[in-house]
């Protein structure tokens, strides 16, 4: 294997994040079934059980997404803070691909100096 194979590889904690996201994602699909299951209940006389089928599965989703979303931000702060993720600043001389045009290249183009910009609002 290669180095870079090896540091692509996710995780012990991304690996829960992807479990607890697809939880969530898994209990969103159920809701409408869970809707559908519960209007059953009701016509066939048991209301209170079909309320509670339909409250019960909204409120494990809404729980299971609040989980995957605080889990997914903390190990986003991690991978930012640590050396998991390194990120460059680039300062204005670091723009190696933005080609500046050349002094005659091009017939229309007017050259300001830095006292000539005017700030528009």
């Amino acid at each position: 294997m290669t180095s870079w194979y090896t540091e692509q590889v996710a995780g012990r904690p991304a690996r829960a994040v992807i479990a607890v996201t697809l939880l969530a994602l898994l209990l969103i699909a159920a809701v409408p079934l869970a809707l559908l299951a519960g209007v059953i209940l009701m016509i066939a006389g048991h209301v209170v059980g079909g309320l509670a089928l339909f409250g019960g599965s909204v409120l494990a989703a809404a729980v299971a997404v609040a989980l995957a979303g605080i889990t997914g931000m903390r190990h986003l702060r991690k991978l930012l803070s640590g050396r998991g993720f390194p990120v460059v600043r680039l300062d204005g001389g670091q723009y190696a691909d933005v080609a500046e045009p050349g002094g005659g290249d091009h017939a229309n183009v007017v050259q300001l100096g830095r006292d000539e910009y005017t700030e528009v609002r």
